[in-house]
């Protein structure tokens, strides 16, 4: 069978073609598509100078995405702080038309509150939470992006995939170091769909909220 370039929308691994590589506000890109953002958890009291930076390198076209960003109530600052940093990226986000991909750690809710005030593509990546919170998100521009947690039978991740919308679907590979061919095969045999139609739905979901668009 001839191997077909699947796109990875969150990756910490280097060197994929259709892989949206995360980055750090210090560091630069060189080939490839990135996502870029300020982490809750390396957060501090600086933050808005690192905001300047991260304005600026957005100019960039090859940066599709604002994020990791969001709230984890286990590690980083107070929430208060995130919560400002998360709203400024956003924003920021908003206003070029780029998705933000989500880091969520015990956060639910105040994602819940953001979107009480706030309307924009959010990709909460590596979601395993129960299928209730999925559900509670669904009538907001809420995605979800599944990685390894699929491959473990019995998790929530698994759970939410098999009957999440496929409008709202996307996958990664994030820092487990796996392919992501198995993430799609194991999503294949989760939805009892062929990888192809799981490659044309992720990517046509991609072009349809954001304004850097992929093309593979």
């Amino acid at each position: 069978m001839k191997m077909i370039d699947l796109p990875d929308f969150h990756t910490h691994t280097p060197g994929k073609s259709l892989g949206i590589l995360n980055l750090g506000i210090p560091e630069s890109p060189s080939t490839g598509i990135y996502s870029m953002g300020l982490h809750p958890w390396y957060l501090n009291g600086n933050w808005e100078k690192a905001l300047e930076i991260l304005t600026k390198k957005l100019e960039d076209p090859r940066i599709v995405a604002v994020g990791e960003c969001g709230f984890d109530g286990i590690r980083g600052p107070g929430l208060a702080i995130q919560k400002a940093a998360f709203e400024a990226q956003a924003a920021l986000a908003k206003s070029l038309g780029l998705p933000i991909i989500l880091h969520c750690v015990k956060g639910l809710h105040l994602l819940q509150e953001f979107l009480k005030k706030h309307s924009q593509p959010i990709i909460w990546h590596g979601f395993n939470l129960h299928p209730d919170a999925g559900k509670s998100l669904l009538g907001q521009p809420v995605y979800f992006s599944f990685g390894k947690h699929i491959l473990v039978a019995g998790t929530q991740a698994q759970a939410w995939l098999k009957i999440c919308p496929l409008d709202k679907v996307f996958f990664e590979t994030d820092d487990s170091g796996l392919p992501i061919e198995t993430i799609y095969r194991q999503a294949s045999l989760i939805l009892g769909l062929p990888i192809e139609r799981l490659r044309e739905v992720a990517l046509g979901n991609w072009n349809r909220i954001s304004s850097r668009k992929i093309h593979g």
